[in-house]
C-alpha cells in the first residue's frame, strides 16, 4: 500500500524497483500541482508574481500539453488531440501558457486530470511493450528517440520545477506554503 501525506500525495517507494520509484516520483509531483491549485477561482489562477507572466492556470495548461506531447504524440506516435491540434505553434509557441487565462480553473483542472488520466493508461502499454526502454516512436528532428525512462526523468523533472513555480504563485494568492 502507499503511503498518504497529509496533503493527500502519494509517497513515492523508498525501496521500490526502477519503475515503481519512477512512477512514484512522477504521481508525487502530479499531486503537489493537483495541491497547489486546488481550490482557486479564476482569479487566483491568473494572479502573477514579479514581472513573470506565469500562472497557476497557465502550469497546468503547460503541463497537460506536456504529458500529451512526449506519452501520447511522441511516445505512443499518436496525433496531436484536441485543443494541441487546433494551435498555430509558429504563430505563439507558448500557447499553452497564454491561452489558459481564457479557461475557467475547472476546465483547467479537467483538461490536466483527463491527460493524466490518458498518460498513465499510456504508460502502462508502454510498459507492457518494451519497458522502461521501449523508444519513442517519433524521433526528435536529428533521429535520435529516447526512452520511456529518459521521458519518464523528464517528466519528473518538468513537474519539479515548475512545482517550485507554483509554490510561489500559490503563496502569493492566499498564503498556502509547504513544499
Amino acid at each position: 500500500m502507499t503511503d498518504v501525506d497529509e496533503q493527500g500525495r502519494p509517497e513515492p517507494p523508498i525501496a521500490g524497483d526502477e519503475t515503481s520509484t519512477l512512477l512514484g516520483f512522477l504521481d508525487y509531483h502530479r499531486a503537489t500541482l493537483a495541491w497547489k491549485c486546488a481550490g482557486l477561482d479564476s482569479a487566483a489562477m491568473r494572479a502573477t508574481v514579479a514581472a513573470s507572466p506565469m500562472t497557476l492556470g497557465g502550469m497546468l495548461k503547460h503541463l497537460a500539453y506536456v504529458e500529451h506531447a512526449w506519452i501520447s504524440w511522441r511516445l505512443h506516435g499518436h496525433d496531436l488531440a484536441s485543443p494541441w491540434d487546433e494551435v498555430d505553434w509558429a504563430a505563439d509557441p507558448d500557447w499553452d501558457w497564454h491561452s489558459a487565462a481564457e479557461d475557467s480553473p475547472e476546465q483547467l483542472l479537467a483538461l490536466w486530470q483527463d491527460t493524466v488520466t490518458r498518460s498513465r493508461s499510456l504508460v502502462a502499454e508502454a510498459l507492457n511493450d518494451g519497458g522502461l526502454e521501449r523508444v519513442m516512436r517519433r524521433a526528435w528532428p536529428d533521429g535520435r528517440r529516447p526512452s520511456l525512462r529518459w521521458i519518464l526523468c523528464h517528466l519528473i523533472e518538468e513537474y519539479a520545477r515548475h512545482n517550485g513555480h507554483a509554490d510561489l504563485l500559490r503563496e502569493s494568492v492566499d498564503g498556502l506554503t509547504g513544499e
